[in-house]
């Protein structure tokens, strides 16, 4: 290695080093009633969160988020990737709207990602011939733009883009049918001074395997850890960690700079989705975090982003019930659990002031304090119940119902009012939502139990309203007789 490519690997690890003090964020929008943008900026802004990732280029959290004083990783969604891999005047058109000019208007941009984990084996290929040449040509957009010293491109990869045969970190190596692909996105990397990123899912590995030791998810040290070579792996993220360093070293780039992109634990959908366990996982990987240890391959300062900030109602929930349930804050911006995501002497500072450890959002609004729930005449053998209930889920949230999840704990009737709720307030209560034949009914006492809170929405300027929606979907369920099971009856 010259002294040029050397030099250019130092100011690469400045680079990052420098964009790595504090942890990050990632601010997903998919959502009914999304928070106000500024109101989200204020709550990072009062947790200590310095860095934000966003999976697209939406023009109101962006404008919210200039002169803030928070890096902001903008993403671009995998199906723009044809358009920018085949057009280079479509990058530069892209880099100009999206990047130049939040730049020249006080956001300070640091990444731009192309892609969201575009080589998932479950998409079966469809994004191997075009993230390359889109991470080139967005490249050659931001030179030419004369940004590249400030912002750099980067390509968020899921963990299973690496692996190891025998399950010791040292033998990683990246996966066979895309490896030269890799080696091509890593040599880019690296002479352009940009990071890996990697999503890292502990939770993911515990949903996929019911023999995984579920101890070993968490980093409270493990009975039976791996040992490989002089070191010793307590816990999985450190292990998966190392395992890209060592596929990263063997193929000659051992000094690219690594990204967590994502790294979290929901708290409902799943039997091991809750509350207590992501409060573990969370305060776990922020102690570790904290401590400026590193892992046993690659010592010194983690950079990474909590997945979530808040939870995203709307997101697809094929990989999982629980996908719609990542945020350390819930849909209206109130903590879900006791968080501390400030270091070690912040901490022991914020303590001695009896602060709190973490600050939700303020001055949030609600819509009235009333439910729809099923009515108490209504038989639970009425034909009409199945049907109504299917429509309810399909179009509202009922990703809490099910084993074992925050709502396991309702009845049949229970069960029935929570889909009703959940698409009643979707749609901003309006009585035409709270219908269902004649199934249901507007009431002020709150069903909620112990466990399993039936919400209120936020009054939102920003919510798409019910009627936005389309009203038709209402009126032609009646009329649909849907070859459902509703399990849960």
């Amino acid at each position: 290695m010259g002294w040029a490519s050397e030099l250019l690997v130092v100011m690469s690890w400045l680079f990052v080093v420098g964009c790595a003090r504090g942890i990050g964020a990632n601010w997903g929008t998919q959502a009914s009633h999304p928070l106000p943008p500024s109101t989200v900026v204020q709550m990072l802004k009062d947790n200590g969160i310095q860095k934000a990732k966003l999976f697209d280029a939406d023009d109101r959290v962006l404008s919210a988020l200039a002169n803030s004083g928070i890096q902001v990783m903008v993403g671009i969604p995998n199906d723009m990737l044809a358009s920018l891999a085949s057009d280079h005047k479509a990058a530069e058109r892209w880099v100009a709207k999206n990047v130049s000019d939040y730049v020249h208007d006080g956001v300070d941009i640091r990444f731009v990602a192309v892609g969201n984990e575009p080589f998932l084996e479950t998409y079966n290929g469809s994004f191997l011939q075009t993230t390359y040449p889109a991470l080139q040509n967005i490249q050659a957009a931001l030179d030419a733009a004369g940004l590249s010293n400030q912002v750099k491109t980067t390509v968020p990869l899921n963990a299973d883009v690496y692996r190891s045969v025998t399950g010791k970190p040292s033998d990683g190596d990246f996966r066979s049918n895309i490896h030269d692909l890799m080696l091509s996105i890593v040599k880019f990397l690296s002479d352009n001074g940009a990071p890996f990123t990697a999503n890292i899912y502990p939770f993911i590995s515990l949903y996929e395997d019911p023999n995984f030791p579920v101890d070993y998810a968490f980093f409270d040290g493990y009975y039976s850890p791996i040992v490989d070579g002089s070191f010793t792996y307590t816990n999985v993220f450190d292990a998966n960690h190392d395992t890209l360093v060592a596929a990263l070293q063997r193929n000659g780039f051992g000094n690219v700079s690594i990204i967590v992109g994502e790294i979290g634990w929901p708290t409902d959908g799943n039997m091991n989705a809750n509350q207590q366990l992501a409060q573990r996982f969370n305060q776990g990987f922020m102690n570790h975090v904290s401590s400026g240890n590193g892992t046993p391959l690659r010592p010194g300062p983690i950079d990474a982003y909590l997945f979530s900030l808040v939870d995203e109602d709307e997101k697809s929930i094929q990989p999982g019930n629980f996908e719609r349930h990542w945020g350390v804050f819930a849909y209206d911006g109130s903590p879900k659990y006791e968080l501390d995501l400030r270091s070690t002497t912040e901490a022991a500072a914020a303590a001695a002031a009896n602060s709190s450890s973490l600050v939700g959002a303020k001055n949030i609004k609600y819509l009235e304090r009333k439910w729809c729930v099923l009515k108490p005449s209504v038989s639970l053998d009425d034909a009409e119940i199945a049907p109504s209930v299917s429509y309810a889920c399909e179009n509202a949230d009922c990703s809490s119902l099910g084993y074992k999840t925050a709502c396991s704990d309702l009845d049949a009737q229970g069960n029935i009012s929570y889909a009703f709720n959940s698409y009643y307030q979707k749609n901003d209560q309006d009585n035409r939502a709270c219908g269902f034949s004649g199934l249901a009914t507007v009431t002020e006492q709150d069903p909620s139990t112990s466990t399993c809170k039936f919400d209120i929405m936020i009054d939102a300027e920003a919510a798409e309203s019910w009627k936005a929606r389309t009203l038709t979907q209402l009126n032609l369920l009646w009329c649909i007789v849907l070859p459902v099971i509703v399990t849960f009856v």
